[in-house]
């Protein structure tokens, strides 16, 4: 991984993780060489899959791990390279307007910053829309404590049923998806660009985050949410 060979590294980090998870099964918590080799395949592969553009692939891998060791000896470590994976507590990357569907998203200054939700969606994402009313539910409802709502979303190269797509004919197709599965998003601002995924490590979908009005990120998580988890990380983020 040092040497930049992260797929080789994940590799390997995969095998001794197998191998070593197995042994740990059979031996207990009485070989800490063991715990300590499964502890460095996980971290290994994390850092592998970060260092890769995969931020929020590795931030969802080390929630599953967290879970599945938190009250064994390698938990304080995974706990920590979670920390260290995931932007929670960092100042969140600036967005870029890209193609703008809706409102042109405007740069905040300190002056005009206000808590907001990042809804990291794709056009062919059915858990996406799953989520889509929720996440209407909830601006709704918190928009009047001044809550706001970007959905930053990319092209991919192709459109319904996989049918490759030049980014003139794309970009419809979005726009289509946006009015049927996400009306609310109409008077939003959603930025078009492969920028936002990278800056923000977005390589699995959906993704939430949240960013307090000193442009500190405060949530960063992969994956479906429920509506409980979302409002309450939300109202958190408002109480500041």
């Amino acid at each position: 991984m040092a040497a930049g060979q992260f797929d080789k590294a994940a590799a390997l980090a995969a095998e001794a993780r197998e191998q070593a998870s197995i042994a740990v099964r059979m031996s207990g918590t009485a070989d800490w060489h063991l715990w300590a080799a499964l502890g460095s395949a996980i971290e290994v592969t994390a850092f592998s899959l970060a260092e890769q553009g995969g931020r929020s692939d590795a931030v969802y891998f080390l929630r599953n791990e967290w879970d599945a060791y938190r009250d064994t000896p390698i938990g304080n470590g995974v706990r920590a390279d979670l920390d260290l994976v995931s932007l929670e507590g960092r100042p969140a990357p600036a967005l870029e307007p890209g193609v703008a569907l809706g409102p042109r998203l405007r740069a905040a200054t300190e002056s005009t910053r206000q808590p907001t939700l990042l809804f990291f969606w794709a056009h062919w994402c059915a858990d996406c829309k799953a989520e889509s009313p929720m996440i209407a539910k909830l601006v709704e409802k918190y928009r009047g404590r001044g809550l706001a709502l970007v959905a930053p979303t990319r092209r991919y190269g192709y459109v319904e049923a996989g049918r490759p797509a030049a980014p003139a004919k794309e970009l419809p197709h979005i726009l289509h998806v946006r009015d049927s599965f996400y009306p609310f998003l109409k008077h939003e601002p959603v930025p078009v660009t492969d920028a936002n995924y990278k800056a923000y490590g977005v390589s699995s979908i959906p993704m939430h985050v949240l960013i307090d009005r000193a442009g500190v990120v405060q949530l960063y998580r992969p994956g479906r949410m429920t509506e409980a988890e979302l409002e309450a990380s939300i109202r958190a983020v408002l109480d500041r």
